[in-house]
C-alpha cells in the first residue's frame, strides 16, 4: 500500500505543479481504497499542505495578490464551509455532477470557449466561493478551482502561482476541522501520510521544472486535458 501511495503522490504532485491541481484529486480516491472516504480527505490534506507550501515557495514571485484577495479568499471560505459540511453530508451523486462539470469545462477549454468567459468583480468572488465549497465537500477542490480560474484571464505562471497560494489559504482554513474531528484516526495512519508526503515533495520539485517548458499558448489546453482526465477519473472510480 505504501509504495503505491508514494507513486500516486509523485504523479499527483507533478500534475499539480503544472496545472495547480491534482494532489487531492488523485490521492484521495487512491487512499479511499483502504480507508473511509471522509478519513481519506482529511489524511490527504496533510501532504497536500506540504506540497502546496513547497510549490508556493518555488513560484512565489508570480502570485497575483489582487486575485488572491478576492477569488482566493472566497475559495478559502467556501472550502471551510465544505469541510464542515462533510461532517454531515456525503453524496456520490454530487461527485458525479461535479465530474460532469469538470468534463464540460475541459472540453470547453479545448474548443476555445473558456477564452470568452470572464469572471470579473463580484463574479470572481462568487466563482471562488462556489468552487471552494463544492471542492471542500468532495475533497477535489483543486480541479474545480482550476476550472473556475480559466475564466479569470491570467497568464500561465500567475495561474499556477495564484492557484497554489489559494490552496495554502484553503488548507489553513480546512485542516483544523479535519484534525479536531479525526485526530485519532489520522494518527493511526501516520505511515501512509509520511509516504504520501515524501512522494508529493519529490513530484513538486520535478513538476515545477516541467511547467517552465510548457509554452504559454499551450498552457490552457494542457489544463483542459487534465480537467477532462480528472472528470473521467471521478466518474469511473
Amino acid at each position: 500500500m505504501l509504495s503505491l501511495l508514494s507513486l500516486v503522490a509523485v504523479c499527483a504532485a507533478l500534475i499539480a505543479a503544472i496545472a495547480g491541481f491534482g494532489i487531492g484529486s488523485l490521492l484521495t480516491p487512491a487512499l479511499a481504497v483502504y480507508v473511509p472516504a471522509k478519513l481519506a480527505v482529511a489524511a490527504v490534506s496533510i501532504p497536500h499542505f506540504l506540497a502546496t507550501g513547497y510549490r508556493l515557495w518555488l513560484i512565489r514571485s508570480h502570485v497575483d495578490f489582487q486575485l488572491l484577495k478576492s477569488f482566493g479568499a472566497m475559495s478559502a471560505a467556501g472550502g471551510l464551509a465544505g469541510a464542515l459540511a462533510t461532517l454531515w453530508l456525503s453524496s456520490r451523486a454530487l461527485e458525479v455532477v461535479l465530474a460532469a462539470l469538470l468534463l464540460l469545462v475541459g472540453f470547453g477549454g479545448l474548443a476555445g470557449r473558456t477564452k470568452k468567459l470572464r469572471f470579473e468583480g463580484v463574479w470572481a468572488w462568487v466563482a471562488g466561493a462556489v468552487s471552494g465549497f463544492l471542492g471542500g465537500l468532495v475533497g477535489n477542490q483543486g480541479g474545480l478551482r482550476a476550472g473556475a480560474m480559466m475564466g479569470l484571464g491570467v497568464s500561465r505562471d500567475a495561474f499556477v502561482a495564484t492557484a497554489t497560494a489559494t490552496g495554502i489559504v484553503v488548507d489553513a482554513a480546512r485542516m483544523p476541522v479535519y484534525l479536531v474531528s479525526q485526530w485519532d484516526e489520522l494518527l493511526a495512519l501516520w505511515p501512509a501520510i509520511a509516504a504520501m508526503s515524501a512522494g508529493v515533495l519529490a513530484g513538486t520539485y520535478w513538476g515545477v521544472a516541467v511547467l517552465k517548458r510548457i509554452p504559454e499558448r499551450r498552457f490552457m489546453q494542457v489544463v483542459s486535458v487534465l480537467l477532462i482526465g480528472l472528470g473521467a477519473w471521478l466518474l469511473a472510480k
